[in-house]
């Protein structure tokens, strides 16, 4: 209930505060082709029931359906307007409207997609789904740089499964492991700060990582010290393939055009 309040109120006032922008923004998506400048992404919420996200839209129409799902940083389906909104993150602010509706937190695991996404959790990464989801946390946080990441990699999708996903599922779960409300003020602090100066905001983090008692693994990927390695996702021994792709999610060869539609996919 308290952070049910907390998340109304906070969410409203964002909302209010921030409308000068959001409507610059509107308006600027909406000259750029004449379309919608809304995006509406299917998301599978708390206790696995679906729901209707809302963004603002970065991309060209149509480029959720081009078969593609990772985003990177130089993808071409992003719009000029499209980039400024994604680097000043008001894509984003739509979901304050999800967060009053009730359907997301401030504060939880960022929501995921079915196929190739909630499909190839394992039974930990389930328990991310015990929660409402978030607008931040821990993992938004600490991989805002996503794209970049997988700016170069030869199958993105395939990329993520391996070096960002065990760690952003780790993460998020570390918050649902220690949720409280004092956490959950201090990382939409967080958040703020990190618009302001990433590195101050990872200090923190492997701050309040190690204060709440998580492996040193993780404080130090969660610092960004070093390369991104290859890691099983949680609950887990092996290292994602394509072919355990296939064996969770159920499919053959013929269905893989990608891997999965994370939070950085298509349009999200």
């Amino acid at each position: 209930m308290v952070f049910r309040v907390l998340d109304f109120l906070l969410a409203a006032l964002g909302l209010i505060v921030l409308s000068p922008l959001l409507l610059v923004a509107i308006l600027a998506i909406w000259l750029q082709d004449f379309h919608s400048p809304f995006y509406i992404a299917e998301r599978v919420g708390r206790s696995n029931r679906p729901f209707r996200m809302v963004k603002l839209r970065s991309m060209t129409i149509g480029a959720d359906k081009t078969g593609v799902t990772s985003t990177s940083a130089g993808d071409s389906r992003i719009t000029i307007v499209g980039k400024i909104v994604r680097k000043l993150k008001l894509d984003e602010v739509p979901q304050f409207w999800n967060v009053l509706m009730g359907s997301m937190s401030l504060i939880g695991p960022r929501p995921n997609v079915v196929r190739w996404g909630v499909e190839l959790y394992t039974d930990e990464e389930m328990r991310l789904l015990s929660i409402p989801p978030g607008v931040s946390d821990f993992s938004s946080i600490v991989f805002s740089d996503e794209g970049q990441i997988l700016k170069d990699a030869e199958d993105p999708d395939l990329e993520y499964n391996r070096i960002i996903r065990p760690w952003k599922s780790r993460l998020s779960l570390a918050y649902v492991d220690n949720r409280s409300v004092r956490l959950y003020v201090v990382l939409i602090i967080l958040t703020v700060v990190s618009a302001v100066s990433r590195p101050k905001a990872l200090a923190w983090i492997q701050a309040e990582l190690k204060r709440i008692g998580v492996d040193d693994e993780l404080v130090r990927v969660a610092g960004r010290e070093g390369p991104l390695v290859a890691h099983p996702p949680p609950g887990e021994v092996e290292i994602f393939s394509l072919a355990s792709s296939r064996s969770e999610a159920g499919s053959d060869s013929a269905d893989k055009p990608n891997l999965r539609s994370h939070l950085n996919a298509a349009e999200s």
